[in-house]
């Protein structure tokens, strides 16, 4: 009897606690990573004017995989010099993925510990309070924040394929911006999580370059091939508890920052600081590869060590994503000949070949990918197999079109997600 009264005690005292913190809020659930997107430093051209983020308005929209009844938003500062403050964000139901409009009725304003403003350290992101506002899955979501003054060194996804607006003042209930400036790419936003009643709800996270990013897909469309496996995911009543978090960077490398940290330093962030990530899809090595002759040609043994050194960073990709339960699955590199940027020949070819094949053979070898999906052979043309088929190629012979990508996720089993 004295342990019950003891153990009574202690659970009022942990209720107590629970409603005395600020922001807290009665959670049962699992939480699942719906929307994400990789965090760089914008080139000049995708960087905003300092003087357009001093007492500015941003509204952004983004597209979640998985629904649920409770939601948090991931602001960032991942590569500010400087802390950054925040003096209100709010979310709220877009009238169009392609308009600042939103429904007012479901304005609601986001907090961090309580408070309707936040500071985030340098090199920081910060995740809000949990806010009990239903979103259905394949939705959209609009994210107002309001910047006092602009930052020192701007975070950013610059490949959005979805439109920001952006005023002065702070307007992020307004329920349009009619005189906002726009652009195509998204600032200091890094995430939404749902809350899933599923306990065995997960997520998968993509790992690439501007193929997973969605390059040549319709800005505001929401067909790139993430979206197409979201799509996919929900039509199956079997994957209906799956996240997707798309961690595409245009023109990212393996082995080298290219645009925004190579794929071994961003890991961490990325892919292990996903919630719920179950599944790693991994597609990267073409800007590696075209990179490697893009000014001159190279010897045999600089290929020989090239391919290497590729393969040496998968085999980091799939040690580190086991060590944390991460099950790996392995996307062969696309064809990209013709491409009038890399200008590849057929020691390039020969490179991209070995490469595929290493990862086609993962099937047989332990320790390496745990499944293959053959992205390769679902986009190359069988008369030219070093190209992508025309009816997939978006016109530069290296990024697939919209139907490249839905052909490319046709060709992943969905089975894979359901072990």
């Amino acid at each position: 009897m004295a342990n019950a009264h003891r153990f009574r005690e202690w659970l009022c005292a942990a209720l107590l606690l629970t409603l005395c913190i600020p922001g807290a809020i009665a959670q049962s659930g699992t939480w699942v990573v719906s929307w994400a997107a990789s965090q760089q430093i914008p080139e000049p051209q995708n960087a905003l004017p300092t003087s357009d983020l001093n007492d500015a308005t941003l509204r952004e929209i983004v597209h979640l995989s998985i629904g649920g009844p409770t939601l948090r938003v991931y602001l960032s500062n991942a590569f500010g010099t400087a802390a950054l403050h925040f003096t209100s964000v709010h979310i709220a139901k877009p009238l169009s993925p392609a308009s600042s409009a939103i429904d007012p009725a479901t304005d609601k304003t986001l907090t961090f510990a309580g408070k309707a403003d936040v500071i985030i350290p340098p090199g920081a992101e910060f995740v809000s309070d949990p806010i009990d506002d239903p979103i259905a899955a394949l939705s959209d979501l609009a994210i107002s924040f309001h910047l006092d003054q602009a930052p020192e060194r701007q975070t950013s996804h610059p490949g959005s394929r979805s439109t920001t607006y952006y005023v002065h003042g702070d307007q992020v209930s307004a329920a349009s911006l009619p005189d906002a400036k726009h652009i195509d790419h998204w600032y200091q936003l890094a995430g939404v999580d749902v809350l899933s009643s599923d306990k065995h709800a997960a997520a998968i996270v993509a790992l690439g370059d501007s193929i997973t990013d969605g390059h040549a897909s319709t800005t505001n469309g929401n067909d790139r091939w993430t979206d197409e496996l979201a799509r996919r995911l929900q039509a199956d009543k079997k994957t209906r508890n799956i996240g997707v978090s798309n961690q595409g960077i245009g023109g990212n490398h393996l082995l080298t920052d290219g645009l925004g940290p190579n794929t071994l330093a961003r890991f961490d962030r990325d892919v292990l600081a996903q919630a719920s990530v179950k599944w790693l899809i991994v597609l990267e090595g073409v800007n590696d590869l075209g990179g490697l002759t893009i000014h001159h040609e190279v010897s045999q043994a600089d290929h020989d060590a090239f391919v290497a050194r590729i393969l040496a960073a998968y085999q980091q990709i799939i040690t580190r994503a086991h060590a944390h339960g991460i099950r790996v699955y392995g996307g062969t590199i696309t064809p990209y000949e013709g491409s009038g940027y890399y200008h590849p020949d057929a020691q390039n070819e020969a490179d991209r070949q070995a490469i595929n094949q290493w990862i086609r053979d993962s099937t047989r070898i332990p320790g390496r990918f745990d499944a293959v999906i053959d992205f390769d052979a679902a986009i190359r043309d069988p008369q030219h197999p070093a190209r992508i088929l025309p009816a997939y190629d978006c016109g530069d012979h290296l990024h697939p079109n919209p139907a490249g990508y839905k052909a490319m996720v046709d060709a992943i089993p969905l089975s894979l997600f359901t072990k």
